[in-house]
């Protein structure tokens, strides 16, 4: 979300375009197969001998003990001014043959790729925060026998990590690290928490493993990469038995000694409490940037929940603050703030407290800041009423940690906390990004995700074809993708701007967005993408903001907003 209305960041165009190929190699199955002699050419491929047989530009590389994928050593590269930290290597290859390079990284917008192929060199990228493994394939020229294989970050962004580089495929003759060995067996398997519908599990890293299996009876439900699962649809009241594997290349380990873990007797899917079964969201401005100036107490009556934007980050890591533009908002107090929110709760509405928003740079990292976060959000909720929080982090977020921080503020706020997301297209592409992972581990808690339908570039459907912004496909496409990733259709809301002046581009008409809510809800007012079935539970739609609406003369809540209480 905009403090100010912007314009289409530079970066979009070509890393879009790298995200929107990366995808459609991912989805077209073009990955080759390996060998039986095939193995990994990278040298140091885990950097536990430093920096050895690797090149940093600018010196922005250096190794750490902490965060690492596997092992005791990880890459850490810092991007600066106009270099975007490239650790490269030369790695011996045959001639006329298909590699696969892989790498686990973490960190805004993180690449991996191979140059000097002799034939299409080759790159993928992940703007996740949590560990994520990068996959591509390239195929040498005839008389290639070497490649670089390298990583890098973006400008102006903060440091990436990379661990567990692999270049698999023939023996290029040049040497390479020992074959990995299957894993130990997971220790320390623990139920974290449980709700009506959800058991939480955590457990220790496996040195060497890349990923863990989740069983429940005996039976496999989960893949991941970090040392913590949520296992949801489970049934209230009863008593299930978990175990978890560790894997890498090599194969996988025994199951872990099995932990027991009870649902709770009471709750229902989602949080939310009293939210209406189709709802409105709109974002409420604490700031002037143009639009129309307002109280709480001037917001059209169509919308359900008002989120107020924004909280900020603090000293403390991962705390948050709120203070009251009083100056900025024509002399608003902050006592007729607190009445106006309690006078819209009297009304049936939710106001809730949006972290984040485009500037907002809020870090949940750890235990230590999941806490922070939770404790500070929920005093905000005390000494203004918030019914409860919007995620809108556009740098980032931690799916472990920021999952684990929501879990906490569920436990300190009971059933009826709203929790809200508003991820940026490129968020929800695929359940393996850090947002979708977020929405899908707090899934019993959450009560809907407004994704951003604006400022994006092109991006694939849940068909595989691509879209473009402002289309009744782009809305219905895209949404597909969550719809048919995890969300309930009653978590799932769309996102966009209240006039031409609320974003930088992606506005459509009210029309095309009740088209796109037809479409969805009924299979009706579609454009070329039609769903596979219906979602008539949809939750409904969003718009930035509140204030550039009553700008427009409130046109669009006054268009969108019945249409949504009428699905």
């Amino acid at each position: 979300m905009d403090r100010v209305t912007r314009t289409p960041r530079r970066r979009w165009a070509g890393v879009l375009a790298a995200a929107v190929t990366a995808s459609v190699l991912s989805l077209t199955g073009l990955a080759g197969q390996a060998q039986a002699a095939d193995v990994n050419n990278a040298k140091n491929a885990g950097y536990e001998s430093g920096l050895s047989n690797w090149t940093c530009s600018a010196g922005s590389g250096t190794t750490v003990s902490s965060p690492v994928h596997s092992g005791s050593a990880a890459l850490k590269a810092t991007p600066a001014g106009q270099d975007f930290a490239q650790c490269s290597q030369s790695v011996a290859v045959k001639p006329n043959s298909t590699y696969t390079l892989s790498a686990w990284v973490q960190g805004a917008y993180t690449y991996i790729g191979a140059s000097g192929t002799g034939s299409t060199d080759v790159s993928t990228w992940t703007p996740n925060t949590t560990w994520t493994q990068l996959s591509t394939t390239f195929t040498t020229g005839a008389s290639t026998t070497s490649v670089t294989v390298w990583t890098h970050g973006w400008y102006g962004q903060p440091a990436y990590f990379a661990d567990d580089v692999s270049v698999f495929g023939p023996d290029g003759g040049g040497g390479g690290d020992p074959a990995p060995t299957v894993p130990a067996t997971p220790a320390g398997l623990a139920v974290s928490s449980t709700t009506s519908s959800s058991v939480s599990l955590a457990w220790n890293t496996v040195s060497g493993a890349t990923g863990y299996n989740v069983y429940q009876g005996g039976s496999k439900v989960q893949a991941v990469t970090g040392t913590s699962a949520t296992v949801s649809g489970l049934t209230t009241s009863t008593a299930y038995s978990f175990q978890v594997s560790a894997t890498n290349s090599a194969g996988e380990s025994a199951k872990s000694s099995a932990v027991t873990g009870t649902t709770t007797a009471s709750g229902g899917g989602g949080g939310g409490g009293s939210v209406p079964a189709h709802a409105v969201t709109g974002y409420w401005q604490n700031f002037n940037n143009g639009a129309t100036v307002q109280k709480i107490s001037a917001v059209q009556s169509q919308y359900d929940i008002i989120a107020v934007a924004f909280a900020d980050a603090t000293g403390t890591p991962g705390a948050v603050s709120f203070t009251l533009d009083s100056a900025g908002l024509g002399g608003y107090t902050v006592d007729q703030f607190k009445a106006d929110i309690k006078a819209k709760q009297a009304a049936g509405k939710k106001v809730i407290i949006s972290i984040g928003g485009q500037n907002g740079t809020v870090s949940v990292s750890d235990s230590t800041s999941a806490t922070n976060f939770a404790n500070s959000v929920y005093s905000l909720m005390q000494t203004y009423g918030f019914d409860g929080v919007d995620i809108d982090l556009e740098n980032g977020l931690n799916a472990t940690y920021m999952s684990q921080a929501l879990r906490s503020l569920s436990a300190k706020a009971g059933s009826s906390l709203v929790i809200t997301m508003a991820p940026q297209t490129i968020d929800m592409q695929s359940t393996s990004n850090a947002y979708f992972q977020t929405a899908l581990n707090i899934k019993d808690i959450l009560t809907v995700v407004n994704m951003q339908y604006y400022n994006s570039g092109s991006m694939l459907g849940c068909d595989g074809k691509v879209y473009s912004q402002g289309s009744v496909d782009f809305l219905t496409a895209l949404a597909c993708i969550q719809l048919e990733g995890g969300l309930a259709p009653s978590q799932v809301g769309l996102g966009l701007p209240a006039s031409t002046s609320g974003a930088g581009s992606g506005y459509v008409s009210p029309t095309i967005v009740n088209n796109a809510l037809d479409c969805l809800t009924k299979l009706t007012n579609c454009g070329s993408f039609k769903p596979s079935r219906t979602y008539p539970a949809l939750r409904g739609a969003m718009t930035w903001s509140t204030n550039w609406d009553a700008s427009a003369g409130n046109a669009w809540s006054n268009a969108v907003g019945p249409h949504v209480h009428g699905l």
